[in-house]
């Protein structure tokens, strides 16, 4: 069994109780279909940027803006499901259950290497999110995967866009890596893990388009004054999404408690920083994704609902 990290202190737990018992708490282009983005580092943080007709979630060496306004790409939100981000049907059904992968090693040295891992683990998480939206009883579509080694353009803009080695396009369900730039930018990260968060993480926002959350969220942003924070909720969602995919993985990828170590380190080194407010704190990118690794049901992963202190 994996070890579990630190975590918050008992009175943190005291101070919201109701909340963490309903929570569960005591040089080409390759295209493929399924996902594709990796990346790591604390040299990186995650950033959303803005682009003028669409919007991506993206993994970039600096913070850049928050996500667009827009919602091509996802269906519109039928009347009567009611509260999709608070009481969405992905919370209803527990736990993701054992996930098991098979990753090759990884040479971040060879373009190759990286992107056959990328294509493991996209393999991975397109078997363990199917099989549960069907669990669940929703359609699910597998994410587009867009590998670029030279730069290009997406339905969300050009790539790599200030840095941006690797972001989730909603409007045509892509997921776009940068092969060679992802490691470039991560200072040559030796460690799987990280890349297995990072796309964990860029996979968690297919998940959230899926059961149209995404859209629910574009919805609220439209008319809300607080857009930052509804963004902070939204990708610390991602956070926690991906600590499920890691947590139920973890027996067969070896995450053992060093391992977990290092994804809670980089969550908490892409956190806010500088004048940006949109992905949290480091203490609450690590409590989010700490949550998904340990309770590993997606209905622990409802920061629409939660304190505000915990989306700041």
């Amino acid at each position: 069994m994996v070890s579990r990290g630190p975590g918050p202190g008992p009175e943190f737990w005291s101070e919201h109780p109701g909340f963490f018992q309903r929570m569960g708490l005591g040089v080409s282009l390759t295209l493929g279909t399924g996902l594709a983005a990796v990346g790591f580092t604390g040299f990186l943080a995650f950033s959303a940027v803005i682009h003028p007709t669409e919007h991506a979630w993206s993994y970039s060496v600096s913070t850049t803006g928050t996500a667009g306004a827009t919602t091509t790409g996802e269906p519109p939100v039928a009347a009567g499901q009611g509260d999709l981000l608070g009481d969405n049907p992905l919370y209803r059904i527990g736990e993701l259950g054992e996930v098991t992968c098979e990753a090759p090693s990884l040479d971040e040295d060879d373009p190759e290497s990286v992107e056959a891992f990328a294509h493991s683990i996209a393999d991975c998480l397109d078997r363990a999110w199917a099989s549960y939206f069907s669990s669940a009883g929703m359609e699910f579509t597998r994410p587009n995967r867009v590998y670029w080694h030279t730069a290009g353009n997406s339905p969300c803009g050009s790539f790599p866009d200030e840095g941006t080695a690797a972001f989730y396009c909603q409007a045509n369900q892509g997921l776009y890596l940068g092969v060679e730039d992802i490691v470039a930018a991560s200072g040559g990260s030796d460690r799987p893990e990280a890349y297995t968060f990072l796309l964990s993480h860029e996979y968690g926002h297919h998940v959230q388009g899926q059961s149209r959350i995404l859209a629910e969220f574009q919805s609220a942003r439209a008319g809300a004054d607080e857009v930052d924070e509804l963004t902070r909720r939204s990708e610390l969602q991602a956070n926690c999404l991906g600590g499920i995919f890691m947590g139920s993985a973890r027996e067969s990828l070896g995450l053992g408690g060093d391992e977990r170590e290092n994804v809670l380190d980089d969550a908490a080194l892409r956190a806010d920083r500088g004048g940006e407010h949109t992905h949290g704190s480091k203490e609450n990118g690590r409590l989010w994704t700490a949550h998904g690794m340990d309770r590993r049901n997606p209905a622990a992963c409802d920061t629409w609902d939660a304190p505000e202190e915990l989306v700041r």
